[in-house]
């Protein structure tokens, strides 16, 4: 059940408490997205949001999506502010991901907004708290019902299209450097696709957390611009520069201690040529759609190390080091060590411009989409 406003337990006196805990909702969830709340309680109450009906097709622009008018206990129903769009989102809609959720669905994990209801049991949680948030799908609506443990109050430097760029990018960069990598200070980091969201993130990290000497790949002269403002101490623009080479060179011939890699393809072959001795190159997802094999013997000779990382399975299989990826984050957030950059915001109603614009890699940083008035 709801824990319900001083002003819906007034109007409980006066009416049935079900029909009270509609309006309620209804008057809080409209208010939130800028209409004029229904007057009739009786009304399906419904909200906006961007639908996959078939794979590999444009999403629809639906509003006719009922809004929750009730809750499960430790859920939290979140007036939904903007949405982060990551790589998965691109292929879960064509149907490329590992994933693959029946059909009809609406896509969207990372998620900033504010909490419009709570269901019983939350006690950390309280309406109009600002929060972001990590749900396995239904992020591009307008609301959103999540468990009340996927839900964090937002840092208060953070607009909603930043904090809704924040969790997946961050965490998987910090699980990849800290966890998988076991990253050391002075040691030296490649990060591939850098200007990328994933990449900008590894960059920050690696620079102005752990205190790493970064070297940043990325293609073209405005995305190695950006990489150098959050930090990177060296820039390979892989469009004109040979990577393997170029690491070689500012390395001194040693190599890169860590690599951090979202390509795959033949970056990630240069990836093992460009490793130092006992280095470690962490896989973290195929962005040029060529999944590479491993050549084993080149491990053996550099006695280096290739391991992947999947962060979102860590929610079930091990929640405690996901938690604690995401409670880090938070924390650095909150002391101003840590800033994502988003590159472009499209609105709810441009939900496949914007998978458009990710997909065609003209990206820095991260793409968002407003959908709220806020």
């Amino acid at each position: 059940m709801f824990k319900l406003t001083k002003t819906a337990c007034k109007m409980s006196l006066r009416r049935p408490p079900e029909v009270v805990l509609r309006c309620a909702i209804a008057k809080e969830a409209c208010r939130r997205v800028g209409i004029s709340p229904c007057l009739t309680s009786a009304r399906t109450h419904v909200h906006k949001a961007a639908v996959c009906t078939e794979l590999g097709k444009p999403l629809q622009i639906r509003t006719d999506i009922p809004t929750p008018q009730s809750l499960e206990k430790g859920q939290v129903l979140i007036a939904v502010q903007a949405v982060g769009i990551n790589f998965a989102d691109v292929l879960l809609c064509a149907g490329l991901y590992q994933e693959k959720p029946p059909l009809p669905f609406i896509p969207g994990s990372e998620i900033s907004g504010e909490v419009a209801a709570v269901g019983e049991g939350v006690t950390d949680l309280a309406i109009n708290d600002r929060v972001l948030a990590l749900s396995r799908l239904s992020g591009f609506s307008e609301f959103c019902v999540i468990d009340s443990k996927a839900v964090w109050k937002m840092p208060e430097t953070l607009a909603y299209p930043e904090a809704a760029a924040l969790l997946v990018s961050y965490g998987t960069a910090f699980m990849a450097l800290t966890r998988t990598a076991q990253v050391k200070p002075g040691e030296t980091i490649l990060v591939t696709a850098a200007a990328g969201a994933l990449g900008l993130a590894a960059v920050d990290l690696g620079v102005n957390t752990f205190g790493c000497n970064v070297i940043a790949a990325c293609g073209g002269e405005e995305k190695g611009l950006l990489v150098k403002e959050k930090g990177a101490h060296h820039v390979i623009d892989y469009t004109k520069e040979d990577m393997r080479q170029r690491v070689k060179e500012i390395t001194e011939g040693r190599g890169a201690n860590v690599i951090i890699d979202p390509v795959g393809g033949q970056v990630f072959m240069d990836c093992i040529r460009s490793v130092a001795f006992e280095g470690r190159i962490v896989t973290l997802g195929y962005a040029s759609g060529d999944i590479p094999k491993v050549p084993a013997n080149h491990l053996l000779v550099k006695s280096c190390s290739v391991m992947g990382l999947y962060w979102g399975s860590y929610s079930k299989l091990h929640p405690e080091a996901h938690a604690h990826s995401i409670a880090s984050i938070l924390r650095l957030s909150r002391e101003g060590k840590v800033s994502p950059h988003v590159s472009k915001v499209f609105p709810l109603e441009q939900a496949n411009e914007a998978l458009r614009f990710l997909h065609s890699r003209k990206s820095t940083g991260k793409v968002c989409l407003q959908v709220g008035k806020d």
